[in-house]
């Protein structure tokens, strides 16, 4: 079935359509089961059990699965019964029933060419289904009304193609009905929803369509790329913004040139010109104006129309949280009664969307998590009565989005973990000595609940104790890069919290830069980040560390490990990131951050493997690209380096060759030919130079950095030199920093608005040369090093 290449329903096989009818059928069952087990056999619940068995049971005589009919039609006239009140549905009649829903599940996930031999290997247990319901339906006292309590024999196995004309059929077989949820794809197709955003109404489901997966990733990314390529349209604006500011330079020069000539006779043609070069100006800067607006609107239209087709592109990926959790009430329910114990799961956030890689991947993690709480959590009936609780314990299932996350809370209102016994546990297997166990936080002793084989169980049985299910939990939510917190309450019950990305394809990161080149880090495996002063450093055994929640952590450059180079020299302020486990963090040195960015994550291409560090890439709203870094083998990989003695951490004499550091100058322009210039001549005196390509651009770098010197142009777009100049004397961190303005215009007026705004030197680039900037430079900050 997952080979085929239809894209629709209309041309699967008749068996493949009744294993979607019973699917989906099944489900339908199960769900009504519980609920009358619950106390909730409502007339509507009844009504909807027995179109479910007809439905299944019609599905079955169309494709000539004999043993299917008379499973399904035993159990409708069990729910017929039930509906007349000749039959009180109990516990027996639950646990019977949903056998036969076990039953119809197995026939339908067999394949078409086995199913003769299913029927054969499974004879005995479906005629025994068949006695056990007949006899649970008699046993049960009749109501006073004229139908017959009990049920009728099961009907023999009679061959479809030749049915009595009054019995065989008592209805007439509908025609496969479209399902509301189809089966379960295969590992390489995904279904999607053909007309998204209609509501649904009863007896009208959508059409659904099942295409590759493959397909929509690509579709997908290609999305991803038009939303950045979208964003190009912005930057481009704005430098027609800044011709357009030209151009109305050069009229008022022109202008000012009429102006200067009024006095003087001119000949007729150089007049006319002069006019003439006046009126061109004039047109051109209303034409440019108009395009101008143009482009902006076509900018905010395209982005627009790109972010929703992304979103939609998006929401084929996405699958209600419901579908992946469907089937876990029928299996608590079921362990509970192994157990002797009562348990309801009710499940919150079932529309939740979720991404369907993610979905797929959450069935074993909240499995083990269930299973614990009726294992671990729930308490007997008897134990719950004299802690003066309901006999019946509550597991509660909840996903719902927060702060751009997914949230999935599992939690129990039963006997909570004891933490000195997990404290005790961690004693007597050695993982800690007493005295740092005794120290122990209770954040800090469950989280040893989570490492492989730490059990709290002294047996193991067929549900729990080999210490394995956390373990598991604990390693799919690190694989979707999230985390997973846990809390109890003595008596009152225990609170499983994971927190995962809402989707896979768009990730959430930190921008930083190593080596002049950028790098992404995922936002969910960092620790914490930090401006480290050179005060707040410390050496030990010579390696150099930092105090983070009483805890040393050693520094490391990311230029060694992410073999880019070792840094000679460490900054002022020393930007630090912390990785890593409470039993194995670092601080990781990198050149500067960049500020947080959500990435369209692109998967490299699989013919270059594993590369080492990495696992992903992704545009940014220039079209460039950047790495996506693997935090987690980028932690084992300092741990190799560390225990082969490659790497010992950042050198003292980075730390301390500071002290005659280079004084640093951030040159703000954005003509590229006056940037070159600046920075060639400032490097060549010995100054650090960095480069900002207008005043917004600048802005992010000073507060980011650390600079003695704004060298500052006056016209740019986004913001222009006067107002950085007044952000920045504004700002009670960065006021001291000196400010340099250096422009085209020589006009006094503009002078003195520079200064006013908090310059300490304005130069004008017709007038200044080369030592002219360099004494000015020299005069403001001193010599390049100190």
């Amino acid at each position: 079935m997952n080979k085929r290449a239809s894209e629709d329903l209309s041309n699967f096989s008749m068996f493949d359509l009744f294993r979607v009818e019973a699917e989906s059928q099944c489900a339908t069952l199960t769900e009504g089961l519980l609920q009358i087990e619950r106390g909730d056999a409502s007339p509507v619940i009844l009504e909807n059990l027995m179109r479910a068995a007809h439905s299944i049971k019609g599905a079955a005589r169309i494709i000539n699965v004999a043993v299917g009919v008379r499973v399904a039609h035993a159990m409708e006239d069990c729910f017929v019964a039930a509906q007349r009140g000749a039959l009180t549905l109990g516990r027996a009649h639950i646990d019977r029933l949903l056998k036969g829903v076990d039953l119809l599940s197995q026939l339908a996930m067999t394949d078409e060419p086995r199913l003769a031999t299913w029927e054969q290997s499974h004879a005995a247990e479906v005629q025994q289904f068949l006695s056990d319901l007949s006899a649970a339906a008699t046993a049960t006292p009749p109501a006073p009304r004229e139908e017959p309590a009990a049920l009728p024999p099961a009907p023999p196995a009679v061959p479809p193609a030749a049915p009595p004309p009054s019995a065989a059929l008592p209805s007439p077989p509908p025609p496969p009905p479209q399902p509301p949820e189809p089966a379960p794809p295969a590992p390489d197709v995904v279904e999607a929803e053909a007309v998204a955003g209609t509501p649904k109404q009863a007896g009208n489901h959508e059409r659904v369509l099942r295409l590759n997966a493959e397909n929509l990733n690509r579709l997908l990314g290609l999305a991803g790329e038009s939303l950045v390529e979208a964003r190009w349209i912005r930057p481009f604006t704005d430098s027609m913004t800044r011709l357009k500011r030209m151009q109305t330079d050069l009229f008022e020069v022109i202008e000012e040139l009429r102006e200067s000539l009024a006095d003087q006779p001119l000949p007729d043609r150089a007049a006319e010109k002069l006019h003439t070069a006046l009126q061109r100006a004039t047109e051109c800067r209303s034409f440019l104006g108009d395009r101008l607006l143009d482009l902006d609107m076509f900018d905010r239209r395209c982005v627009n129309l790109t972010h929703r087709l992304y979103l939609e592109a998006l929401r084929t990926r996405m699958r209600p949280f419901a579908d992946g959790v469907s089937h876990f009430p029928r299996m608590v329910r079921d362990i509970a009664r192994s157990l002797n114990k009562e348990v309801r799961l009710e499940i919150t956030g079932a529309n939740t969307q979720v991404d369907r890689d993610i979905l797929d991947r959450l069935e074993a993690p909240l499995g083990h998590l269930l299973r614990n709480a009726v294992d671990h959590g729930c308490e007997p009936p008897e134990v719950r009565r004299r802690a003066g609780k309901p006999d019946e314990c509550v597991i509660r299932l909840e996903a719902r989005h927060a702060a751009g996350m997914l949230l999935i809370t599992v939690s129990d209102d039963g006997g909570g973990i004891a933490t000195e016994r997990v404290r005790d546990i961690v004693v007597n297997r050695k993982l800690l000595p007493p005295g740092a166990a005794s120290r122990l936080t209770e954040a800090e002793l469950l989280q040893f609940l989570f490492l492989p084989g730490f059990t709290l169980k002294d047996a193991v049985t067929e549900i729990s104790g080999r210490g394995v299910g956390l373990d598991v939990v604990h390693n799919m939510v690190r694989g979707v890069r999230g985390n997973i917190r846990v809390y109890t309450e003595p008596g009152r019950g225990t609170r499983f919290m994971l927190q995962l990305p809402i989707t896979l394809s768009v990730l959430r990161t930190l921008l930083v830069e190593v080596a002049g080149e950028p790098y992404a880090l995922p936002l969910s495996q960092i620790v914490r980040t930090r401006h480290l002063r050179r005060d707040q450093v410390e050496s030990i055994e010579g390696h150099l560390t930092f105090r983070f929640n009483d805890e040393a952590i050693g520094l490391l450059s990311a230029q060694q490990v992410l073999d880019c180079g070792e840094r000679p020299t460490l900054p002022a302020e020393i930007p630090v990131i912390i990785l890593g486990e409470r039993k194995s963090r670092y601080g990781l040195v990198v050149d500067k951050f960049l500020g947080e960015r959500e990435l369209v994550v692109q998967p490299l291409d699989p013919r270059l493997g594993k590369v080492k560090d990495i696992s992903a890439a992704a545009l940014m709203e220039d079209g460039s690209p950047v790495l996506i870094i693997d935090v987690d083998d980028l932690v084992r990989s300092v741990e190799k380096l560390i225990s082969s003695g490659r790497l010992a951490g950042v050198p003292q004499q980075a730390l301390m060759s500071t002290q005659t550091r280079r004084k640093h100058v951030l040159v703000v322009d954005d003509s590229l030919t006056v940037r070159e210039l600046e920075r060639k001549l400032l490097s060549g005196r010995g100054y650090a130079v960095e480069v900002a390509v207008d005043g917004a651009d600048g802005w992010n770098a000073v507060r980011a950095g650390t600079y003695d010197l704004v060298i500052s142009d006056v016209d740019m777009p986004r913001m222009d030199g006067i107002e950085l100049t007044e952000l920045i004397k504004k700002d009670p961190q960065l006021q001291s920093i000196p400010v340099m303005i250096v422009s085209y215009k020589d006009r006094e007026e503009d002078r003195l608005r520079g200064l006013q705004a908090g310059a300490d030197y304005y130069l004008t680039k017709g007038s200044f040369h080369d030592e002219t900037l360099l004494h000015a430079v020299t005069d403001l900050i001193g010599e390049p090093e100190e």
